[in-house]
């Protein structure tokens, strides 16, 4: 499951860091502590030390942070444990209309949440009021102690073309994505290699409840963090507050499935971009036809295959530098001016589109080198490149944008250096309490099958569909019919009716809005395109991975 991502220093530190780390020491961070905390019932963190936090957004809202401790293997909880950083806001109500914590997750796997403590205040209707809203970095990420970094310059520019058309260029890749999965074990945060399934974070989750001392949590999750949402209700069924789950994974699909899944929708969306652009020629001058754009951008492509612009920007920094536009509409605008100036033989905004995407240096992969440690183990994925190789061929014919690019993102999953699960955890919801459940028609990352498939599994979920839409976890921007949905269940509880009907959503709102198209003066400088986003630009960023890989 493809997930953009920006280095550490600009999604897992937002802002500065928990505990003031620089990104090179976020990415050698000290080895874990160990203490001895099991008790009969299973293992029993001390409770957090909260302090003032050291990211001036957080400080500024008033929140507080502090680690909880954990074992690195609930195998053996008496034995060595690690820490989570984790920040809160509390609530903003009286006590006696406390709904207890909201832990937040953004997603990857990878993410750092630790600033989404902050997003209650954002809920319309004084909807997040009531809850002590969580933000965490999981296991291995961001502030947390050890985090997990293998190669701050993997994502260089001196790499080869993502489609392996020659046999020596499948060779090349393999060996670098072989490199990529060897430098992990070789990392100081190697130790965490076999602990970081979504098991073991969902047994984070609970572990954050118990060191609050809250009887149930609640969730917020957007992508991956709506499959922790679903295994944390598979595993802990009598703790599930209320969840609200936005960008639905399907739990059929993890996780190889799932990423041949995506291509197909990216094709699609990329397609619905170009569309967009054409819609606007009088501002992009590209012309009329979505088609023709299409065309062109495969056009620039292989001519970068043969000659790179400014000697770097080749084919795959050109794919990554377009990717956003299949994720979300926001940032669509400058997606459109770099398209623009580059079809006009101007480059220089591709680089930066690419640069906001990829960072460097030491710890600038730790989401990525995350992302593969929980998807390469969570279940196994196929040995065989023979197999890889066909699957991939097959969906490129009919899906080329992003199929390679995808590939090769997942292949140190190959040689990975620790033992993944023999079988996906058995999603299950039966017993579960009504729950939100959120995705658009066309959502590429995560399709809407896979909200129709949780909506399945748990009777008691209700879907919003934001109609014809193509964001990614997308609430909180501004549409009505979605957001105060959202805040009317956060206060009361309260769902809307569910369709009698198999495979449909419950309630059907507009989608996020594409931007307006006028020309914006520098590239991704709000990650909020859209006027009526309620995020501010750092969180948006830290949800979408905008401006990230």
């Amino acid at each position: 499951m493809k997930k953009l991502f920006t280095s550490l220093a600009a999604t897992a530190l937002v802002g500065g860091s928990l505990v003031g780390a620089t990104t090179a020491q976020a990415a050698t961070s000290a080895a874990p502590v160990t203490t001895q905390r099991a008790t009969p019932q299973g293992y029993q963190p001390p409770p957090v030390t909260w302090e003032k936090c050291t990211n001036p957004r957080l400080d500024a809202a008033g929140a507080q942070c502090g680690f909880v401790t954990v074992p690195l293997d609930y195998g053996n909880p008496g034995g060595t444990t690690i820490k989570l950083a984790v920040s809160r806001i509390k609530h903003k109500t009286s006590d006696d209309k406390a709904q207890g914590p909201m832990l937040v997750n953004p997603g990857g796997p990878g993410g750092s949440g630790l600033t989404l403590s902050r997003l209650g205040a954002f809920v319309p209707n004084g909807g997040g009021d009531p809850y002590d809203w969580i933000g965490f970095d999981p296991r291995g990420v961001g502030s947390s102690q050890p985090s997990l970094a293998c190669d701050g310059n993997y994502f260089g520019y001196d790499r080869p073309d993502y489609r392996p058309f020659r046999a020596d260029t499948e060779k090349v890749w393999l060996a670098k994505a072989k490199g990529y999965s060897d430098a992990c074990a070789k990392s100081p945060g190697a130790v965490l290699l076999p602990h970081l399934k979504t098991t073991d974070s969902v047994q984070d989750m609970d572990s954050i409840r118990k060191a609050l001392g809250a009887p149930k949590i609640n969730f917020y999750g957007f992508s991956y963090g709506t499959y922790l949402g679903q295994v944390y209700s598979t595993l802990f069924p009598n703790r599930v507050g209320r969840m609200v789950l936005d960008g639905v994974v399907n739990p059929k699909d993890v996780w190889y499935k799932a990423n041949l899944n995506q291509d197909v929708a990216f094709d699609k969306n990329i397609g619905i971009f170009f569309d967009w652009v054409a819609r606007h020629d009088a501002t992009y001058h590209l012309g009329t036809s979505g088609d023709a754009i299409k065309k062109k951008y495969y056009r620039v492509l292989n001519q970068l295959a043969k000659s790179p612009a400014l000697g770097i920007i080749g084919p795959d920094e050109w794919t990554d530098a377009f990717l956003n536009a299949g994720y979300y509409v926001y940032g669509w605008e400058e997606d459109a001016q770099a398209l623009a100036a580059a079809f006009n033989g101007d480059f220089a905004p591709t680089k930066e589109l690419y640069d906001g995407a990829n960072g460097s240096g030491p710890g600038s992969d730790n989401g990525y080198a995350v992302y593969l440690g929980v998807q390469c183990t969570d279940v196994q994925w196929p040995t065989s490149w023979n197999k890889w190789r066909a699957d991939n061929w097959r969906t490129y014919n009919r899906a080329p944008f992003e199929t390679w690019a995808n590939a090769w993102f997942n292949a140190p999953c190959l040689t990975w250096h620790a033992k993944a699960a023999k079988k996906a955890v058995d999603v299950k919801g039966r017993t579960i309490p009504p729950i939100l459940l959120i995705a658009e028609t066309h959502d590429a990352a995560t399709p809407f099958a896979g909200a129709l498939e949780v909506r399945k599994r748990f009777p008691n979920a209700r879907l919003i569909e934001g109609v014809g839409g193509t964001t990614h976890s997308g609430s909180l921007s501004g549409v009505a019919c979605t957001d105060t949905t959202i805040a009317t269940y956060l206060l009361t509880g309260q769902v809307p009716r569910r369709s009698a009907k198999q495979n449909v959503s419950d309630v059907k709102c507009n989608p996020v809005p594409a931007p307006d198209p006028a020309p914006t003066t520098s590239l991704r400088k709000s990650t909020a395109a859209t006027g009526g986003d309620r995020l501010p630009a750092d969180l948006r960023a830290a949800i979408t991975g905008t401006a990230t890989r």
